[in-house]
């Protein structure tokens, strides 16, 4: 039923889209259809797929590296209480502080090239996936792990059966979070470093107002955001199924 209900706010959208069009010019609000034909201009010359996967391979691998780093630093931070008060204070100070003040500084160390658009990922993506996973570990009932050390639990059991179940949820709403932060840092680091990938298509469009390839730029993100954050959400909903079964 929600399937139906989705298609019709989609069809709300379109109906929404062509009167915005008429409303406020086809120069400025392009038509679906005129969207559509510069859709397929774009990938008839390749320069859409060519985008995309550039914009793809940084987005991914910055998302990639926050993973890596964010869960066992947040694991860590919760299950050594002395180190995760130590350091969140510093984490929320970073985490309040916008990511786009620090991105002269990388270009000046790190140049134009991937490795700056990668790094500016990494660093807002960072953040939410380990305040998250430091929340999690923090939230697990202190009372079942001491019943399970009396019990004779080992460190590694009370971690598998009691503390990844409970903190779970919790590391998967913040990768859900940081993918959702990722994209558009993704942007963002395109528009400042070098001018590639759709970033860098969204900057060459908008600024000779050829709106209509503008627009389908724009879509291609939204598509990029929708499939990574519904796959998120449904990882999200095994895991709490499965913290429920444990």
């Amino acid at each position: 039923m929600i399937g139906v209900y989705r298609i019709g706010f989609l069809a709300l959208l379109m109906v929404l889209w062509v009167v915005a069009a008429d409303q406020f010019g086809r120069n400025i609000v392009p038509t679906p259809l005129a969207t559509f034909e510069a859709a397929q201009r774009l990938i008839a010359e390749g320069r859409l797929q060519s985008a995309f996967r550039a914009s793809l391979t940084v987005y991914l691998s910055g998302y990639a590296l926050a993973v890596i780093c964010a869960i066992p630093l947040g694991v860590l931070m919760g299950g050594f209480r002395v180190l995760g008060k130590t350091l969140e204070v510093y984490v929320f100070a970073l985490s309040a502080t916008p990511r786009v003040a620090f991105i002269p500084l990388i270009i000046v160390i790190l140049g134009l090239g991937a490795d700056a658009k990668i790094f500016i990922i990494f660093l807002g993506t960072l953040l939410p996936i380990l305040i998250n996973t430091y929340s999690g570990v923090m939230a697990v009932d202190e009372e079942l792990v001491e019943m399970a050390r009396s019990a004779g639990a080992s460190q590694r059991r009370i971690f598998l059966s009691i503390v990844l179940p409970n903190a779970a949820p919790f590391v998967v709403t913040g990768m859900r979070l940081g993918a959702a932060i990722g994209l558009i840092n993704t942007v963002v680091a395109e528009l400042y470093t070098a001018v590639s990938g759709l970033g860098g298509l969204l900057a060459i469009y908008g600024n000779s107002f050829r709106m209509a390839e503008y627009f389908v730029v724009v879509i291609c993100l939204a598509i990029i955001g929708v499939v990574v954050t519904e796959a998120l959400r449904h990882v999200e909903a095994r895991l709490v199924r499965w913290r429920g079964a444990t």
